[in-house]
């Protein structure tokens, strides 16, 4: 961890600290606001008879560990301070229980404090000790609401990075396995690391997602994964598929690194960015592993029926009503026997923007008034709208089937990309017909073949370019594979 630390502040001059510990109090007072900051914490101490400075953020720091720390300073006399001669040798005699480092410059210091790191700075020793006594706010683990399983692990990643961190560490015990970090933001310094496994990850990969990171200069990270994967990568406003993969769970994180994929985290951050990933990436659900081969495989199926349904149902319900009369009679049942007061095409724009208001009020909504939101947005969606003359009851139909199949996906961002192009398709076959349908799935077809990944690969991999053993696995919940060789 301190190694990290010495290395993220690059910009500026390299400012030595002096050895007198007033100079040392004037440079930090210059540097941080302790007269202004309430959380910036001074205190004076005197160790062994000399004067030393304590700093820490308040909230950051573990108050029993500090207590053990300054009661030992207290038993320091003046006989053991005349045999010190640096901060090293400090260290090793009276700072035990935790990690603690020696600095010598002063933006080093800095941003180690802005970190949560507690300083100590002595007089006559021209070293300041940096001691890694952290206590995080952090809530309990607990399973993503979005990312739930029938069976399965229950654990969900938290807004602490370390205890994320820990979370996989547990899943995988490789010694290959590997965190990196880095700072990024000008401002907030936001903690981001990159995990992978050596032997299984791709090195070219690796190297582009590494000089990309360290490429980004921006202020600061204020959504954090979010923010970081629109510098990380550049999309057209246009497009609206996902470049990047999402998640909370710890056990599918854990499992697409020993797929040879590279994971990154942003500390306050409860998900994680799994990278490279491809369109199939996200029809996948955890839950399939937790069920045999063949059910594993009819959910997959079942998944993926409702990834087409959620896109193409009611475009194609609208092509067919526009040439109802030229389709048989079996088809007839498809056309609105109910008088139309307001077109179709247009309800069903309506019933789009008002499932995603009533999205919008359930997250905004109290838990106590949740029921009272699904009551009433059953009724005004449903009875009065139609008593109203506003709807019919077949696009409300065909709407609730998709609001459901849309839950299905287990990706946010894809099935609101989903989303956009099922306007877009509807409106095309609304103006052009047929010709405006067939157009609406070429469109579809080319902003998905021509978005690419962060390292510029096909988004349809593996269908363009075609492997059949990878698109098996997309397709067919594979089974476990065991070593034939019990040496390996």
């Amino acid at each position: 961890m301190f190694m990290y630390y010495k290395t993220i502040m690059k910009r500026g001059a390299k400012m030595p600290l002096p050895t007198s510990i007033k100079e040392k109090e004037k440079l930090m007072h210059e540097a941080l606001p302790f007269e202004k900051s309430f959380d910036a914490v001074e205190r004076t101490l005197i160790i062994g008879e000399k004067s030393a400075r304590l700093y820490f953020l308040d909230g950051f720091v573990n108050g029993a560990i500090l207590d053990k720390i300054l009661a030992n300073f207290i038993k320091v006399t003046k006989e053991d301070m005349e045999k010190v001669s640096s901060s090293d040798e400090f260290m090793s005699r009276f700072v035990s229980g935790t990690e603690a480092v020696a600095e010598k410059e002063l933006e080093q210091v800095v941003t180690y404090f802005l970190s949560g790191f507690t300083i100590i700075m002595i007089d006559g020793l021209s070293d300041a000790i940096v001691l890694d006594i952290r206590d995080y706010p952090a809530r309990e683990t607990q399973e993503p609401e979005k990312e739930k399983v029938m069976r399965g692990a229950r654990d969900g990643f938290v807004e602490t990075m370390i205890a994320n961190c820990a979370l996989i560490r547990r899943r995988i015990r490789d010694p290959q396995f590997i965190y990196e970090l880095m700072c990024i933001g000008r401002r907030s310094r936001s903690d981001v690391a990159v995990a992978y496994i050596g032997d299984l990850v791709d090195e070219k990969t690796l190297s582009t997602i590494r000089k990309k990171l360290s490429s980004i200069d921006t202020h600061a990270l204020t959504m954090s994964l979010q923010s970081l994967a629109e510098c990380l990568i550049r999309q057209r406003w246009y497009n609206p598929f996902p470049k990047v993969r999402m998640t909370e769970r710890p056990d599918v994180a854990a499992a697409s690194l020993l797929e040879g994929n590279i994971i990154i985290m942003v500390d306050t951050s409860p998900s994680v960015m799994i990278l490279p990933t491809s369109v199939f990436e996200f029809l996948q659900e955890p839950g399939d592993f937790y069920f045999s081969p063949f059910v594993g495989t009819y959910l997959r199926f079942v998944r993926n029926v409702s990834f087409f349904s959620t896109l193409f149902l009611t475009p194609l319900w609208l092509l067919i009503l526009e040439n109802i009369d030229k389709l048989p009679k079996w088809m007839q049942f498809l056309a609105i026997r109910e008088e139309v007061f307001v077109p179709v095409v247009l309800q069903l724009l309506i019933l789009e923007a008002a499932v995603d208001v009533l999205r919008l009020a359930s997250v905004n909504t109290p838990s106590m008034l949740g029921n009272s939101l699904s009551i009433i947005g059953a009724l005004l969606l449903g009875d009065f709208a139609v008593k109203a003359g506003w709807l019919n009851s077949d696009p409300i139909l065909y709407m609730s089937f998709i609001s459901i199949a849309s839950f299905a996906q287990p990706s946010i961002e894809f099935n609101y990309s989903l989303k956009v192009m099922r306007i877009v398709l509807l409106l095309l076959t609304y103006i052009f017909n047929l010709w405006g349908f067939i157009g609406g799935l070429i469109l579809c077809v080319v902003l998905v073949a021509t978005n690419k990944t962060v390292m510029g690969t096909g988004y349809l991999y593996p269908l363009i370019p075609f492997n059949w053993d990878a698109l098996k696995k997309f397709i067919i919940r594979p089974k476990i594979q065991m070593k034939k060789n019990k040496g390996n």
